[in-house]
């Protein structure tokens, strides 16, 4: 086991500064809307730069290009989930294999609750339940990551170490929808 290297006041104090940037970018985002409306405009926020994506469709009848973009994500399952960074490259791997995934766009609690509730980490190829930080220290304490809520700000945020988080990260095994999916011809 890694002794922590940080206080608890160390954590708790920068957890409250990941809340304050989060809570200012959203009174921003609120500002500029206001803003624009008052000036007779339309506000248009920032495209997203972090994606949730699920995979629906199992192995058969899939051509080799998606079945090769879904590997490239690690949706190797049916209701296998997976956090992706968006830019021109895998936007356009997500309109492949589109057909077969669906993905989203989180919000922060989406994406704190995926986390803490079904995240898992991959240590020497094993998958790892996440109980404490320091399951999290000793994977990507190299990068500065040191605890739960520096990941998800990871996550979140899209930062520059995004890559080493997500793939310290699990894919996630999401459960069946309730109800079925419905198919559309």
């Amino acid at each position: 086991a890694v002794v922590s290297t940080q206080s608890t006041g160390e954590l708790v104090k920068r957890t409250a500064q990941y809340y304050k940037q989060y809570e200012a970018a959203e009174r921003e985002e609120v500002r500029l809307d206001r803003e624009a409306k008052a000036n007779g405009n339309y506000y248009v926020p920032a495209e997203a730069k972090l994606a949730f994506v699920i995979r629906l469709r199992g192995v058969n009848n899939i051509p080799p290009k998606p079945r090769k973009i879904m590997k490239l994500m690690r949706l190797r399952q049916i209701n296998n989930g997976v956090f992706v960074k968006l830019n021109k490259s895998s936007r356009e791997m997500l309109r492949i294999a589109e057909p077969f995934i669906t993905f989203g766009y989180p919000n922060l609690k989406t994406v704190r609750e995926l986390i803490y509730k079904r995240g898992f980490g991959k240590i020497n190829g094993q998958r790892v339940a996440i109980n404490d930080n320091s399951v999290i220290e000793e994977a990507l304490g190299k990068y500065g990551i040191t605890s739960m809520e520096d990941l998800i700000h990871e996550i979140f945020t899209v930062g520059p170490h995004f890559k080493q988080a997500n793939n310290f990260l699990w894919h996630f095994k999401l459960s069946c929808v309730k109800g079925g999916l419905r198919k559309i011809n």
